[in-house]
Formats: structure tokens, sequence, C-alpha cells
């Protein structure tokens, strides 16, 4: 009886041996990397393509370089504008909101103050010629400085000829902004005379004549309102 006990133990003992061996030598199923080789996922931006590399601050943040406010030339971005200053801006504020689009013979007829300009220029058949220029300034007479002109100069708005020699004299060639004009300047005009820049701030005259309210913007003019009527020397 304990041979039969000790030949079954036997048995059991190889049988099990042998089922372990055979599991040793299972190999893993086809296809199934080893831990090793195994790598992490790539990064992928969300269109499915790798993400590019960004300098810290290349955000396209306004204010960061490459951004909405970054141009190569260093010029202000559009909507950045100057508003016209002078004590009497205020005054014409109304008026002066709605020449911005309009080319410079024109606008003259859209400011109330500048009724006897308009029509002077309109007389000496000159607007369709400031409408047409390309960039000009226009130092502008205002209603009260064509009313205390002397009567000779008055008068002179009804000759062609001597109207178009003093309304050219008013004009510069080029856009000249209130920080362009500086103490001492000489400005050439169309009439072929020169303007004397003096002063600054509200204290600034062109020859003898103060700034109401300077740097307004039209489609192709700065304008500039004076309270006197400038006569070539």
């Amino acid at each position: 009886m304990k041979r039969v006990l000790l030949a079954a133990a036997l048995a059991l003992t190889a049988a099990t041996a042998g089922t372990s061996a055979a599991s040793a030598r299972t190999p893993e199923p086809e296809g199934s990397p080893a831990p090793e080789m195994t790598s992490m996922p790539e990064e992928t931006s969300p269109d499915g393509g790798m993400p590019e590399e960004t300098t810290p601050g290349e955000t396209g943040e306004p204010g960061a370089p490459g951004g909405p406010e970054a141009t190569a030339t260093g010029e202000m971005t559009p909507g950045a504008t100057t508003s016209p200053m002078g004590p009497g801006c205020a005054a014409m504020k109304d008026s002066l909101s709605g020449v911005a689009d309009q080319p410079a013979g024109t606008a003259l007829t859209k400011i109330p103050d500048l009724s006897k300009l308009s029509q002077a220029v309109k007389q000496a058949g000159l607007e369709e010629k400031l409408n047409s220029a390309k960039d000009i300034t226009i130092f502008a007479p205002n209603d009260a400085a064509f009313n205390a002109a002397p009567t000779d100069v008055q008068d002179a708005m009804s000759d062609k000829a001597a109207a178009t020699k003093i309304l050219s004299y008013h004009v510069v060639e080029g856009k000249v902004s209130p920080t362009d004009l500086k103490d001492g300047d000489m400005l050439k005009t169309l009439q072929g005379g020169e303007l004397s820049v003096k002063g600054s701030g509200e204290d600034m005259t062109i020859n003898d004549a103060k700034i109401v309210c300077g740097g307004i913007p039209t489609s192709n003019a700065t304008l500039y309102v004076i309270d006197k009527v400038l006569m070539p020397k």
C-alpha cells in the first residue's frame, strides 16, 4: 500500500514540474512589445500636426513681439489718431466730426465757421483743385478773420486772380501735424511765399495769426483754423 501511495506522489510531482516548464517556454503573443520598447505618445497640436516651437513673449498677444501692435516699420496701428488741438476746438467739435473722410475743398463747406473762406475758394475756382490735391495743409481763416480784414482784402476776394494769390498763400504741401510745427520754422506755400511759425502750444502763431483749432484731418489734408487772413509779401 505504501508503495502505491509513493508511486502516485511521484507521478503528481512529475506532472506539476512538466506543466511549469511548459509555461516557462510559452512565447509572448506576437506583436506585443516588451515593456522597455514602449515609447510615450508624441504631443500633437489640435489640428493633428506637431506643435510649433515658440519664443517666450511671441504669443500674438497685444503688445508682445509679433502681436497686433508690433509692426516692421514702427508705424502706429490703425485707429491710433491725433485729436485736433486748440482753444476753439471744443466749440467746433460737432462740425469737425464729419470731415475726416471728405476732401479738403468739400470739408471747408462742412465747417460753419469757415463759410466765408469756402465761398472765396468757390469763387476763385479752387474747390476742385483742393479736392484733388494729394497731401496738403491749409491754414484756414475763420469768418471772424474775414470780417476783421481790411476793406482792400475783402474786395480782393471778388477778383479771381487776386483771390487765388491770397488763398494759395494759405496752403502748404504735405500734411503738417501739430507736432511737426516748431518755433522758427518757415513753411513754403503754394503761392511761393513763406509762412513763419512762432511760439508753441496755444501761443503758437502762423505769421501773426493765432491757431484757433489745429490738426483737423480730412481725407487729403490737415486743416488749421486761424484768426486772421494772411497776406503774401
